[in-house]
Order: C-alpha cells, then sequence, then structure tokens
C-alpha cells in the first residue's frame, strides 16, 4: 500500500498528518480514508500527541471524494469514504486543519471536521455539490450552518458562492488568515499551545466542549464541574498553581 497518508512528530506533543496525494489534489479515496484512520488510531495511543495538524501536499488541501470509486455500491462506498473526516471529527485529539489551498466537497468536510482551521491566503472553500448534481452529504450542512449561519450555508450549497481565505475568516469560517509560507507554522503555534495543557485535561475538555455545545448554561455549569473538581485533583494542578504564585512572589 502506497503512503498516501504522511505523519511527523514535529514538537512536544504535535504531530502533522498530510494527506499526500498531489497528483491526485488529494482527493479522498478509500485507501486514504483508510490509512487516515489508521494514522489516527496510533496517534491517539502513542500516548506523546496531544494535538495534531492536518494539511495536504501540494496545490490542494483536498479536491472532495473519489466518487468514481463507489461503484454500485452508493450508501455504504459513501459511507466508507466519510469515515476519513468523521474519524478527524471524533478524535480526542486537538485538531487544526492547515488549509494550504483548495477544499472543495467532502474536502470541505475534513476542513469542518477539525476544531479549529487556519488558512493561507490561496486557500479556496468550495462545497461544489450542486454544480456535481449530487447532493451534499458527511454532516456538510449541519457543520457549516453551525459555524457560519443559515445565510452562508445557502449561498455557498444552494448557489456554489466560494469563499477566498478572507472572507471564510469573516464569515467565521476559519480562526486566521496567513500567508502561504507562514501557514504551518501558524498552525502548529496553535497546536504547541493546546499540546502544553496536561494530556488528560486536554481530552476531558474538549469533550466538555462538545457536551455543552447544546443545552442550557445550568446544564453546562454541572457539566463543567465535574471536570474542573477532577483536575484540582490531578497533580499538575499543584504544581502549575506553585510555579504561578512563585512568579507572582517574584515580581511583587
Amino acid at each position: 500500500m502506497s503512503e498516501l497518508c504522511s505523519v511527523e512528530a514535529v514538537d512536544d506533543g504535535v504531530s502533522v498528518m498530510t494527506l499526500n496525494d498531489p497528483q491526485r489534489r488529494n482527493a479522498l479515496s478509500l485507501e486514504l480514508t483508510a490509512q487516515m484512520t489508521a494514522a489516527l488510531d496510533t496517534l491517539e495511543t502513542d500516548g506523546t500527541t496531544r494535538a495534531l495538524v492536518v494539511t495536504g501536499a501540494g496545490r490542494a488541501f483536498c479536491a472532495g471524494a473519489d466518487l468514481s470509486q463507489l461503484g454500485a455500491s452508493r450508501e455504504q462506498g459513501l459511507r466508507s469514504i466519510y469515515e476519513g473526516f468523521l474519524r478527524v471529527a471524533t478524535s480526542p485529539l486537538v485538531t487544526i486543519a492547515a488549509v494550504n489551498g483548495a477544499a472543495v466537497g467532502a474536502g470541505m468536510n475534513l476542513a469542518l471536521a477539525c476544531d479549529v482551521r487556519v488558512a493561507a491566503r490561496s486557500a479556496r472553500f468550495d462545497t461544489r455539490f450542486m454544480q456535481l448534481g449530487i447532493g451534499p452529504g458527511g454532516g456538510h450542512t449541519w457543520w457549516l450552518q453551525r459555524l457560519t449561519g443559515p445565510q452562508t450555508t445557502a449561498a455557498m450549497v444552494l448557489c456554489s458562492e466560494i469563499l477566498d481565505a478572507e472572507d471564510a475568516q469573516r464569515v467565521g469560517l476559519v480562526w486566521s488568515t496567513v500567508d502561504d509560507d507562514e501557514l504551518l507554522v501558524g498552525a502548529r503555534r496553535i497546536a504547541s499551545n493546546a499540546a502544553s495543557a496536561p494530556a488528560q485535561l486536554l481530552r476531558r475538555t474538549k469533550a466538555t466542549l462538545a457536551a455543552t455545545a447544546t443545552g442550557s448554561h445550568a446544564e453546562a455549569l454541572e457539566t463543567e464541574l465535574v471536570t474542573q473538581v477532577w483536575s484540582m485533583d490531578q497533580p499538575a494542578f499543584a504544581e502549575r498553581l506553585a510555579a504561578l504564585q512563585s512568579q507572582i512572589r517574584r515580581s511583587d
């Protein structure tokens, strides 16, 4: 099996996963999604990776799904393609999409599946489903509406509007826009900030974000309290609190 998905540990607690099929603009084939899933299985259990940057090789982030592989297996084939970006969406690692070029269709889903998106100035966000005569899939409309609202989603999905990096940042689709040659530096900086937190606390807090995305403030308070009380009993809290108190004393 050729290496269509490469992983590199680049910093303390940070790894980079690169879709590595630039001749096909990193389209999501069954082979590529299987390798993405296997890579995440390894990263999540290796005990060292806490944050993951996801990017594409070459000039595209991901050109979407390779629908030519589906054959007669419509539903199951689509579900198999979904597995790659859905695996990213459900990962306990903090995930940062470094969008280095076109993110199209299911390739947009891969970016949407990440916790944070950083876009190079050359990035383009293109749903393209209507132009291909196929309905959106993989949770595309759910993700996009939650991030950008119904009007932007309608413009992109129904009217085939394409957003460049700055417009994507303006509507809340991406967190920041950077020069192309600064993309991985910027994405790794954000990932490093996350990876500096205690590993178990980071995972539990990401789960808290998911749990409190819906429901009332009172429910969120109770959900947060569980992890907050747990964290105060961990050695890292005592160590970091002592370090902060020492720093304050020195500055007095």
